[in-house]
């Protein structure tokens, strides 16, 4: 059996052929950990900051939307372009390119609201934003009267997730273009996917005045 000293030997020869590396090692995990609580606070400070950037936008284009006011809009815009650019990846960035494409419709600018839409879509948004961008850039182009342009947009949408309204849409489309038949053909469709969704008075209006017109 070793004695007291030869044993305090063997680690002093053991801590000077390993020491420096296990030094090395604890220095190595201690920066990863630092590193780790670093950037998740970095992570929880970048969503506090977009929260309320995003927040922020709501009350401007509330205000841009409902008063037409210069200044609310160019708030808008700028705390927008401030959301896209420092926090892209996130769901607020992309929910502020809506929210200024729905200002930039506001204000008949039906470029800058494309811009804003395609933004939305370039950036891989959930299937159900994805729907709702779409249909909104089919609704711009309607408004544009670029009504082929719209029926193209429509034939990406997943109608099981927004059948009602993209029927509907469909047929304000070719009503547009002067396409009756596809029109009503649109129109019903949507007034039979709408009855599990709840009454619809607009699209019965829309069909009765579409029959009406033709009587006529």
């Amino acid at each position: 059996m070793r004695t007291e000293e030869e044993q305090v030997e063997a680690l002093k020869g053991w801590w000077k052929e390993n020491g420096k590396s296990l030094l090395f090692m604890i220095a190595i995990a201690l920066s990863a950990v630092f590193a780790w609580k670093t950037w998740q606070q970095k992570q929880l400070t970048d969503a506090e900051n977009a929260s309320i950037t995003y927040q922020n936008l709501l009350d401007a284009v509330s205000g841009a939307v409902s008063s037409d006011d210069a200044g609310q809009i160019a708030t808008s815009k700028h705390l927008a372009q401030k959301l896209k650019s420092d926090y892209e990846k996130t769901e607020y960035a992309r929910f502020a390119a809506l929210l200024v494409a729905k200002v930039a419709v506001a204000e008949e600018n039906y470029t800058e609201a494309l811009a804003e839409l395609d933004w939305v879509l370039a950036h891989q948004p959930a299937i159900e934003m994805r729907n709702i961008t779409l249909l909104r850039k089919a609704r711009v182009y309607q408004a544009m009267g670029e009504f082929a342009k719209g029926l193209d947009v429509i034939q990406g949408l997943d109608a099981q997730e927004f059948g009602g309204s993209v029927y509907e849409l469909k047929g304000d489309l070719l009503l547009s273009s002067g396409e009756r038949i596809g029109a009503r053909a649109a129109y019903q469709q949507a007034l039979k996917v709408s009855v599990n969704e709840g009454s619809n008075p607009l699209l019965t209006i829309k069909l009765e005045d579409l029959a009406l017109s033709e009587e006529g």
